[in-house]
């Protein structure tokens, strides 16, 4: 005899696998209730042919206690249970939308005369494209372009290369403005109360207000309109005043420059019109302002920005950028060094930065800045007449002041930047001037309000209720693009021509 170690194994069993143990037994107790019917099978086996296959003799047998055993087991269909649509269907769906969509372009469209030219205009050539220089007007700039055109129909839109404004180049609303132009919920007629009117009855009704206007001077009249910066509307708008010499024109925009605009008034007692030139800066710093993909001249400023940025290219040695901004924008990410850092100490950063360049003040940096602004301080002053520092559009008016006064500091000013006239023809603080004008519109010193363009219904301050003393104005004329918020409120609403298919300057 040998003797042989036993080692105790430890077992595992869990409530499903002895309850599956009871199953397996209750189906084997099962199967021994019904016998095999051995001459079933060779009765099957008799009459079978060719090749065939069967799980086990039950099968073979059909024994219906084995089958109904079997679907107990492997119910039929199961794949398909819980499913809202199977694969088999929605492949069915999506052949006949596919095919009822087609079946769109299958009509037969109506049929129309082609009418020769009896007198061919002069360059056009059927089939061939003529292209024009235009102007997108865009805030306080007007972007140069060039416009690809097909019988009359504008189809493409680039930069135009000998504009200074864009340089050739283009940005998303360029691109987009030949889709507005097509965009066919464009307002197409004259409504009056929500209904279609005519433009002789918008007319006889302008004439009777005119004249009502006329005898008081026009002290019930009110014009809002955004940025105008075209010289003709502004002679016009003058012309409108002259003869109306108690009307008033008010002006808003809710990305307007209003910061810009007082920064430049705080520095030099009046409003000034700033001109950057990255392509001189060695040194660039950013203040929060994302030159580079958004505000007056941004395309402009890309494109030279841009060509230091290819040393091989320009000839010239490569750029540095820094920028202090709270939120990611096109501007930080071409930045070589970026400090994150919120809006409302952007002002602490920029006093800081004066005092180093010793302008004056004693202020502390932010946080966990300090060694970052002292790098900045460094790199500017190794670089005077050749850096450049820029306030953001939404920064105060005090945070545009001092960029202006470290930018002469630095000796910048003739170099990397210069000053205009104003482009804008009548420049003002815009909130400021819709405030005034919702102040008379509550008092009931409005007859009459004349909008041009924009929809302050929408994007005005909330606090200013724009809508409910819109309502106490009597007679309000919008003109716009589109029937909006602002259409809605006003009795008359006129469609606004699209800048590519109006003259203007």
């Amino acid at each position: 005899m040998h003797a042989h170690d036993h080692k105790p194994q430890r077992a595992h069993l869990s409530a499903s696998a002895i309850g599956g143990e009871h199953e397996r037994n209750a189906e084997d107790t099962a199967l021994r209730e019904f016998p095999l019917d051995l001459a079933a099978v060779r009765e099957r086996l008799g009459k079978s042919s060719g090749k065939e296959y069967w799980r086990s003799l039950e099968e073979l047998a059909g024994d219906p206690h084995f089958e109904e055993l079997l679907h107990r087991e492997f119910p039929r269909y199961a794949s398909e249970w819980d499913e809202a649509v199977d694969r088999r269907e929605f492949l069915k769906l999506m052949a006949a939308s596919l095919a009822l969509a087609g079946l769109s372009g299958c009509g037969r469209k109506p049929e129309q005369v082609v009418v020769p030219y009896v007198k061919n205009p002069e360059g056009l050539t059927l089939g061939k494209p003529l292209f024009y220089a235009t102007a997108m007007p865009f805030g306080a700039d007007a972007y140069g372009l060039l416009v690809e055109s097909h019988e009359g129909r504008p189809t493409k839109i680039e930069g135009n290369p000998d504009h200074p404004s864009s340089l050739g180049a283009t940005n998303a609303f360029a691109q987009a403005a030949v889709l507005g132009l097509y965009d066919p919920d464009r307002s197409p007629v004259v409504t009056h109360l929500g209904e279609i009117s005519s433009w002789g009855m918008f007319q006889a009704e302008a004439a009777a207000l005119a004249a009502a206007q006329k005898a008081v001077g026009g002290a019930g009249l009110r014009i809002l309109s955004g940025t105008i910066t075209s010289p003709t509307l502004a002679v016009q708008l003058r012309a409108l005043l002259a003869r109306f010499p108690q009307a008033k024109w008010h002006q808003w925009e809710p990305a307007g420059s209003d910061g810009a605009r007082e920064g430049g008034k705080l520095a030099f007692g009046r409003y000034v019109n700033t001109v950057y030139r990255p392509s001189k800066a060695e040194v660039i710093l950013s203040l929060d302002s994302d030159f580079l993909g958004s505000g007056p001249g941004h395309v402009r400023y890309a494109k030279e920005f841009f060509r230091r940025r290819d040393p091989g290219r320009s000839g010239a040695a490569m750029n540095r950028l820094y920028v202090v901004e709270p939120t990611p924008s096109v501007t930080g990410a071409a930045a070589d060094h970026r400090l994150p850092l919120r809006a409302s100490i952007v002002a602490l950063f920029a006093r800081a930065l004066a005092g180093k360049l010793a302008l004056g003040g004693l202020a502390t940096p932010p946080a966990k800045s300090g060694e970052w602004l002292a790098a900045v301080v460094k790199d500017l002053q190794a670089h005077r007449g050749a850096s450049l520092v820029i306030a953001g559009e939404y920064q105060p008016a005090e945070v545009h002041a001092l960029a202006h006064a470290i930018n002469a500091a630095l000796g910048n000013v003739g170099a990397t930047l210069y000053y205009t006239e104003p482009v804008e023809a009548e420049p003002c603080n815009h909130l400021q001037s819709l405030r005034a004008l919702c102040a008379d519109m509550d008092a009931g010193r409005v007859d009459a309000l004349i909008l041009l363009g924009g929809n302050p219904v929408y994007d005005a301050p909330h606090d200013f209720d724009f809508a409910a003393k819109l309502k106490k104005v009597r007679v309000a004329i919008h003109l716009s693009p589109y029937v909006d918020e602002t259409s809605d409120y006003c009795q008359w609403h006129v469609p606004e021509a699209h800048f590519l298919e109006s003259w203007s300057d």
